[in-house]
Parts: structure tokens; sequence; C-alpha cells
């Protein structure tokens, strides 16, 4: 014999949701880090039901699909034809034949729903051995909502639904949030007697209170602290209202937890990521997802961090970072993109319009500016030049790219994959290296320079710059008839002079250009 199951928790998720106008059904819009339903569960949860049931409908199979992410253990069951609340909840419990105890039921758009409030629902009905009790609120606007109707003594008397009541009761600001506490058996039998006698010709839930209270069972109201908890979502203007208010909660508790919020208007933060004591989250940032930051950590303004962990101490400055790691004092921005697997160590750089993606910049290392790093491995303390390109990618495979430690790559470089720089290695400004460069070597992978001498002259006669050009060169000519008679050369000598210095010094100045 199977042991019966003490708590079951039954969501109800079939509903099209038609204002929200969407193809997406309506309990699985996102409201930061979660869809409703995922909202609702996680209320939910802290139950410890023996049992979790989703009656799903519109959209079944993209809820199934959520559903198997996010709570594999719920069992979908569907409702084909949306026959009412009541309809819903019986077809719920025909999958739990064996479920007994107490049976909690909630709306699948509530998602501003605390655990706290689902908890002290329960208790209350557990310890006043309830047949059923209903969660209510005090509105400032009940609206749309169904209504509490209470006798002489205060005890609940019905539940009706606005399209239902008259002025009197439409007058009653005490509403029904849509969550409930049944006993398992007698909501059994009564769901049997529910009836289509009504606006909708549908089945209320609602209407159980009323066969209960009218068979002599006792029925009660717990009425939630903060009505706020109770609001439902029906369409776009709505959900945009509901988020708001769930952001304003989530910055509240992170600053009284010791975390720094310079502008809280314009910070969103998923209920799913965590904050360090101490860490500042500066104006216009998001932070999304399971990202983590940590202690002391500077974040914003201008930032969207999703999955992203940021170490003690770090700096994300204006950028964007997605399934990133920063490491513990490291530095991010401005303008930088972080794709998915950039990995930055302790005291690491990515400055400005640079973009890292599947790569590893090692302790203190820096990629200042200008440059795309794509599957690279970097080692501690180097330095990457600007306008750098870590050319990954041959049209069918990506390669991989390795920079030592203590290497410094001059400025306008391109790594061709597979290649590796080794440890104090250095590479000249405007290379393409597609050799390994052994370990302390320097890496010259360009043609020399040539000068055509007189070609603007010649090409671009009249032109502003061919006018410049024979200014200068005037006066170079006269400059040097003057220094030829001070020295006693001529002009040919010094300029093949220069030009031997140049031969010599060439390679030896090759790496200059890099830059930090």
């Amino acid at each position: 014999m199977p042991q019966p199951h003490l708590r079951t928790v039954v969501v109800l998720a079939a509903g099209e949701g038609k204002r929200m106008k969407s193809t997406l059904p309506k309990v699985l819009h996102p409201l930061l880090g979660r869809t409703l339903l995922g909202h609702v569960l996680s209320a939910a949860a802290p139950l410890a039901a023996d049992r979790t049931v989703v009656v799903v409908g519109h959209g079944a199979d993209q809820v199934r699909a959520h559903l198997a992410e996010i709570a594999p253990d719920a069992t979908p069951v569907l409702q084909a034809e949306q026959l009412g609340t009541g309809h819903a909840v019986r077809i719920a419990l025909n999958a739990v034949p064996d479920g007994a105890g107490t049976v909690v039921v909630i709306n699948g758009d509530v998602p501003l729903l605390r655990p706290e409030t689902v908890g002290a629902l329960v208790t209350a009905h557990e310890e006043a051995a309830a047949a059923a009790t209903v969660l209510a609120a005090e509105v400032p606007d009940p609206t749309g909502l169904g209504r509490i109707v209470r006798d002489a003594d205060g005890r609940l008397e019905q539940i009706v639904e606005e399209r239902d009541a008259d002025a009197a009761q439409r007058a009653i600001r005490e509403i029904n949030a849509g969550i409930y506490a049944f006993d398992a058996a007698r909501l059994r039998a009564a769901l049997g007697k529910l009836s289509t006698d009504n606006d909708q010709g549908e089945e209320y839930l609602t209407d159980v209170f009323g066969l209960l209270r009218s068979a002599g069972e006792p029925v009660a109201v717990h009425v939630a602290v903060d009505h706020v908890e109770t609001l439902g979502c029906n369409d776009r203007v709505e959900l945009a209202s509901l988020r708001r208010l769930l952001r304003d909660r989530v910055n509240e508790a992170w600053m009284r937890t010791g975390v720094s919020l310079l502008d809280p208007v314009t910070t969103w933060i998923d209920v799913t990521v965590a904050l360090d004591r101490d860490a500042v989250i500066d104006q216009n940032t998001q932070l999304r997802g399971a990202t983590v930051v940590g202690a002391g950590a500077l974040v914003g303004p201008d930032v969207t961090l999703v999955d992203t962990i940021v170490g003690e101490g770090a700096s994300v400055v204006r950028s964007h970072a997605v399934g990133a790691e920063v490491g513990a004092g490291a530095s991010v921005g401005p303008y930088a993109y972080l794709r998915p697997a950039a990995r930055l160590a302790d005291k690491a750089k990515v400055g400005t319009f640079v973009e890292v993606k599947n790569s590893e910049i090692g302790a203190g290392s820096k990629v200042p500016h200008l440059t795309y790093v794509g599957d690279a491995t970097i080692g501690e303390q180097s330095n990457i030049g600007a306008a750098s390109v870590f050319v990954n990618y041959d049209g069918v495979n990506k390669h991989r790219t390795v920079i030592g430690s203590h290497a410094r790559t001059g400025a306008d470089n391109m790594f061709v994959a597979p290649v590796e720089v080794g440890d104090g290695a250095y590479t000249a400004a405007g290379s393409v290296i597609v050799d390994d460069v052994p370990p302390g070597a320097m890496g010259v992978a360009r043609a020399r320079q040539r000068n055509i001498e007189g070609w603007v002259v010649l090409r671009r006669a009249g032109t502003p710059a061919a006018e410049a050009a024979q200014r200068a060169r005037g006066a170079q000519r006269s400059g040097d008839a003057k220094g030829a008679s001070e020295t006693g050369g001529t002009a040919s000598d010094s300029e093949a002079m220069h030009g031997r210095a140049e031969t010599v010094g060439g390679a030896s100045g090759a790496g200059d250009t890099a830059t930090e």
C-alpha cells in the first residue's frame, strides 16, 4: 500500500491569458529571473509537499518543457477544456488519488507571493482543522476580483466573483487572492457537487466554500499582511507593474544586508542573483540569472551581467558580460564585452572596446583596448597591444592561441591560431603571427617600409597636400644646405648615414609600439 500524501500543492496554470496578447502562455512570462509560474512554485517550495501538480492547458507543451527544467518533480496534468477552476482542481486530484491531508491551491499568476504567507495560511488552516481556508486581502481597488462576503459575526459566508456580485458586494474591498488550503477528503466530496449555474457557465472552485458551509463544515479566512503579494497578472501593463514592485522588494532586501545600490530605481536584480556585503552597484545596472558579485566589488554604471561571477574588489564599468568570470581585483571596461567562458584571473584587466570569448586571461595580465580575444589562453603578467585580433576561426573549426607569462605583444597584431607565443617573448607591432614564437624571442612578421620620394607632388599636383609637401621639402633642402656648409659634409652623406642607422636599428625597435 502506498503511503498517503499529507500535503499536495496544485498550481492552476491552464489559462490562455488572452489579454497578454502573446504566443507565450501567460504563466511563462519572465519576471526578474523566474517565470510567473516559477515564482509561484518557489513560494510553495518550503511547504515540502509530497506532491506538486501543475494544471496545464493553453501552451501545454511549452509549460511542460519549462517544468522539466525548473521543477522536474512536479506533475503536469492536462485540462483540455478550460471549464473552470473547480474542474481544474478535480482533474489535478484525479492524478493523485492517494492524496490526503492538506491540499494547497494557488493561481499560477501571483509572482509576488511570499513563502512565509503560504506557510502562514497552511499553518492557520491545519491548526483550526478547517475544511477550507481562503487567503484574503484588503485592497485599494477590488475591480475584477472575487469578493469575500462575511456574515454578521465576521465569518465567511461566500466568495462571489465580480461578474456575479450585486452592487453591495462590489463595494467590498476584501478580495479572494486565489490561494486556498483544503482538507483533501472534504474537498473531493464538494468538487463532485459543483454546478455551472453562473455567468460564465463554469465550475467555480470558490463555490466549494458555500457548499462546505451549508454542510456545517468549518471554513475560514486568512488575511495576508501585505495585499501586494496577492496581485495577479492579466496583461503587459500589470506585468510591468509587478516587475517594478518586485524590483523594489529585492533592492530593499539587498541594501539591508549591506549592499550599496546608488540608484535603486534604475537597478534591476534577478531574484536568483547573490551579492556580498559592501558590493557597490551603480546606476543603470542589470544583474541577471546566476550572477554573483563579491564583497567590495564595483559594478556599474551601465552594466549588464548575466550568469557572471565578479570577484572581491573587482570593477566592471559600462560593460556587458554573459557566462563570464572576473577574478578578485580585476577590472573590466568601459565598453567591454565578456562572452561565455571568458575567465579573468585576479587583477587581470580587460579595457575599452575589448571582446573576450572562451579565453583565460592570467593574473595581472592586461588587454587594455581595441582587441578581440577568442579561444585563447594568456599567462600571467602579460600585456596585449592595442588593436590585436586572435584569429581563431578557419571557416570550419575554431583553434586556440596561447600567450605565455610576462609576454609583450605589439599593437596591431594578428595571432593566427593555432599558434603559441612563449614566456617572456615579444612580438613587433603590425605583425601577423602565424608561427610559434619561442620563449624570450622577438616575433617580427611584417614587410619593411618603402618610401616613394616625390609621389604626392607628382601624382597629386595642385592639392593642399602637394603644396604642403613642397613647402616642407623646400625648408628641408634649405636646412640641409646650411648644415652641410657648417659641417663640411653633404646632404647625401647625411641621408646615407641615416639609412645605415635605420637598417641596423629596425629590428631592435620592432616592438616599441606595444601599448598598456
